[in-house]
């Protein structure tokens, strides 16, 4: 089957900013739209997201050359081409790039047109997506990791910690997951609110409280747990760090609290908040350049947690490898848009998985209505996704999907 057009569009994310989006059309008139997102906290190893700087247009934010690229170079280049071969589609648009982080056309425009003719293709074949991403393989649906209390770059109050989430660990099935987690972060709400708290939520939909440090806002976390019915043992906490926004010249400036540490210091920290609290994962918990300090705390932590890189691997193989190498973290979040392509975020999944490191899809802050990553955590057996608070529509966009996957994987 041959892609006969593509057409690119400048659509607006989950934060009212510009982002890319991409409809592939094939010869049987198939044909299928795909809408990236953009992160906050971003990676200095990801690869490049065009923006236009022009000042005059969205402060500068606009993607008006990342969409002209779609529709002037990226088009005229794939048209004619075997949308099947998702491989040699994507491989074309990174030689045709020729830029080590796709700065020449835009990683928003490639990955646009990827995700775009992979969802037609799928669709011309008459599968759901899952499958055509991960074939006849027995799949389940992933466990969440729910974002239900916000901080650093992505809430304007004074907790340095980016993300409190949860993890139900017992459920058996997704629907089960879900219904759990809501009823904690409703439960969450009446607290904060019960204490003369701020309900508002940050980017991923989380509430945004201001408290006095981490260890308030883990004491809150247990407490709606506990007032939900559920455990400790059946709910786990998870968190992202961020850690690569406090890092400076080898030591971690958490700038709300005005604390320093070293790698060693930082360490020793989340040991403390270990010994409280029921955390099972901890994602960015030290910077993107610091090997030496993930190294170190691997050694400490590892056995006992999840130790997730995001920043440190960006959804790229190379520095995957260089990280299993150097013995740091176990896991590694999956961003597509780190990356750029489809292909390339398929195939980092599959080397985690082969070296025993757990694998996280996930959405990014600035995100969007479409649900292509659940496709992928399920059609890829990814343990667990990350999209968020069970309260804004581009996040319950992926719930949902996962919700009508596991209906079809049980009549299946």
């Amino acid at each position: 089957m041959k892609i006969r057009d593509i057409k690119g569009y400048e659509f607006i994310d989950s934060r009212g900013n510009p982002t890319v989006a991409a409809k592939a059309v094939l010869d049987d008139n198939t044909s299928a739209l795909a809408i990236v997102p953009s992160g906050a906290s971003t990676g200095k190893f990801e690869a490049c997201e065009l923006r236009d700087n022009d000042a005059d247009r969205y402060f500068g934010k606009g993607t008006l050359r990342a969409v002209e690229n779609i529709n002037e170079v990226i088009s005229s280049l794939l048209i004619g081409d075997e949308a099947y071969d998702q491989a040699a589609i994507d491989d074309k648009m990174i030689r045709c790039d020729a830029t080590e982080n796709k700065s020449r056309l835009g990683a928003n425009a490639i990955l646009a047109v990827s995700l775009s003719v992979a969802r037609a293709a799928a669709k011309s074949l008459k599968l759901p997506l899952y499958r055509y991403l991960g074939g006849s393989v027995k799949m389940t649906a992933p466990v969440p990791m729910m974002n239900i209390l916000n901080g650093g770059a992505h809430a304007a109050n004074n907790i340095d910690i980016q993300e409190f989430m949860i993890m139900p660990v017992t459920c058996k099935s997704f629907k089960e997951r879900l219904r759990v987690c809501s009823e904690i972060y409703h439960t969450l709400g009446r607290l904060l609110k019960a204490e003369g708290l701020s309900c508002g939520v940050g980017d991923e939909g989380g509430f945004a409280p201001d408290l006095d440090n981490d260890s308030y806002a883990l004491e809150f976390l247990v407490k709606a747990i506990e007032k939900s019915g559920y455990n400790t043992e059946s709910v786990k906490i998870a968190l992202d760090a961020a850690s690569s926004e406090w890092y400076d010249n080898g030591a971690y400036k958490m700038p709300k609290r005005g604390t320093e540490f070293d790698y060693k210091g930082l360490t020793e920290y989340y040991e403390e908040l270990l010994s409280k609290y029921p955390i099972i994962s901890i994602e960015d918990g030290l910077g993107e350049t610091d090997f030496e300090g993930w190294k170190y705390m691997t050694e400490k932590l590892g056995k006992r947690i999840q130790l997730v890189g995001d920043d440190l691997f960006v959804t790229d193989e190379k520095r995957l490898e260089e990280g299993i190498k150097n013995g740091s973290g176990n896991a590694i979040l999956i961003k597509p848009n780190q990356i750029g392509t489809l292909s390339q975020t398929l195939s980092v999944i599959r080397f985690a998985q082969k070296h025993g490191y757990k694998t996280i899809v996930s959405h990014r802050s600035g995100d969007t209505e479409d649900s292509f990553i659940a496709d992928i955590a399920v059609g890829m057996n990814s343990e667990q996704i990350k999209t968020g608070a069970p309260q804004r529509s581009e996040r319950t966009a992926k719930y949902n999907r996962l919700l009508l996957i596991e209906s079809e994987l049980e009549a299946f």
